[in-house]
């Protein structure tokens, strides 16, 4: 990618740190500005012409991606009959993620962010226009679909730390927070709208013009990539070519647990806590008896959980530590009522904040990631991020699908919420303790007021509390 003139080697720093921005009249004045922009600014990263083309491209991306899901299932089940090749499928498009994950990243420090995604949105459209091809022309059978799915997730390998990096040279350090919790409200956005459509167009014309649909899809994100203004990105110096590079990033990220910890307690939660398609199904069928109906109707109101939940995370400054934990906590603890929920509108109910405080924990991982992560390091920690999340829920899946075969979906849904307290609290304890924390309760203006603080402050209040006494 090539540098305009003006455009910094590294992340650029605030406008209101420069020498030359005029000091504000009022110290509170000062205080509260930047408190008001992050409070009220839910869209303030639109307001980045880079960004607002990368972000309406993948509005129509995303719908695509989805529509095709949806149709790659049901095309393989209507070829074979048998729900284990949709399995073959899923597991193809995520093994490449297991397998090359980590090399993907080390490709992603050496390569410019923009061309590197122009060349993977490509691939993506090419594989989408030619399922469309083969379903309308009648000569598709289902290795051909595994082909496509498999190379899918070759492309997946490259494009999602390249876009997990490259919003960062988007918006700069600033801003981060607000893009990565609008990209996740994208994408569920697109999960509420793309699998309706795709419904339609498979029951009226069928699934090759989804698959259609998704190859012209691309268009948009392509056009948006060639739109941007490279003087105006947040360029970052790119790793150079050299040996032990991917020991290089597991050995940054272990020693850093700033890094390690995050990454772990996604790992957990992402294997145990999001098996989500095992047990809604279960409940719909064997718990409440309600079928298919019930089943989308749980998977919708997690999907607008999830959309709220980016929704407010944009609305927040910063990612903190402890709002990952908490949330990671309440995620588990409402796991578990979910579990004993005794009706279905109950259980139905809990969904939304389910969805809410699952993406609350991704999304504040993501951020607190990126942003503890040296720039040159970034597509290596963040490959590593994703291989974890993503190729969590696959190697998960089968015990959690055992736990709910033989103990019932109760056991299983309370399974996986009970390990993802369990994660969460612990890894809580790992990071107060690292980091010289205490835990301390009290009351602030008639309420209960928890927080962590330093340990040597702890100590020399109890000091001159006792002293009082």
């Amino acid at each position: 990618m090539s540098t305009g003139p003006g455009t910094p080697s590294a992340p650029a720093p605030a406008t209101h740190d420069s020498p030359s921005t005029p000091e504000p009249s009022a110290p509170s004045e000062a205080a509260a500005a930047p408190s008001a922009a992050r409070k009220s600014s839910m869209f303030s990263s639109l307001k980045v012409r880079n960004y607002r083309l990368f972000f309406m491209g993948q509005v129509v991306s995303n719908t695509g991606t989805w529509m095709q899901r949806i149709a790659q299932d049901w095309l393989v089940l209507s070829l074979t009959g048998s729900s284990a090749a949709v399995g073959i499928t899923t597991a193809l498009q995520f093994l490449p993620m297991l397998l090359f994950g980590l090399y993907g990243g080390v490709l992603v420090d050496r390569l410019p962010k923009r061309p590197a995604l122009l060349v993977t949105q490509t691939a993506m459209a090419v594989t989408g226009l030619a399922l469309a091809f083969l379903t309308l022309s009648g000569h598709v059978h289902v290795w051909h679909v595994y082909v496509a799915a498999f190379a899918v997730g070759l492309a997946t390998v490259v494009d999602n730390p390249a876009r997990q990096s490259f919003v960062s040279e988007m918006v700069g350090p600033d801003q981060l927070q607000n893009a990565v919790s609008l990209n996740s409200a994208n994408f569920q956005s697109a999960r509420l709208v793309g699998p309706a459509v795709a419904g339609l167009l498979i029951t009226s014309v069928g699934t090759g013009w989804a698959f259609l649909f998704n190859g012209l899809s691309f268009v948009a994100p392509i056009a948006g990539l060639l739109l941007m203004r490279a003087r105006e990105l947040h360029v970052v110096k790119r790793a150079p070519r050299g040996k032990g590079q991917l020991r290089e990033g597991l050995a940054y990220v272990a020693g850093r647990p700033a890094l390690i910890w995050p990454i772990v307690l996604v790992g957990f939660i992402g294997t145990f806590g999001f098996n989500f398609p095992v047990w809604l199904s279960a409940y719909a069928d064997d718990v409440f008896h309600a079928g298919a109906g019930a089943y989308s109707l749980f998977n919708t109101l997690m999907a607008v959980g999830s959309l709220a939940g980016a929704l407010l995370a944009a609305r927040r400054g910063k990612a903190r530590t402890r709002i990952l934990i908490a949330a990671a906590m309440a995620f588990g603890v409402l796991e578990v009522a979910a579990a004993v929920a005794p009706s279905l509108w109950l259980f139905s109910l809990l969904m939304i904040p389910i969805g809410i405080f699952g993406l609350t924990v991704n999304v504040t991982a993501n951020t607190a990631v990126q942003m503890a992560t040296d720039p040159a390091m970034r597509g290596r920690v963040m490959a590593l991020f994703m291989m974890v999340f993503m190729g969590g829920s696959p190697l998960g899946a089968p015990l959690v699908g055992w736990v709910t075969d033989a103990y019932g979906p109760r056991a299983g849904f309370a399974f996986g919420g009970l390990v993802s307290l369990a994660a969460a609290t612990t890894i809580g304890l790992i990071l107060t303790r690292v980091g010289g924390l205490r835990l301390a309760l009290g009351w602030h203006h008639g309420h209960p007021h928890v927080r962590f603080i330093p340990r040597e402050r702890s100590e020399q209040n109890e000091e001159q509390l006792a002293t009082v006494a």
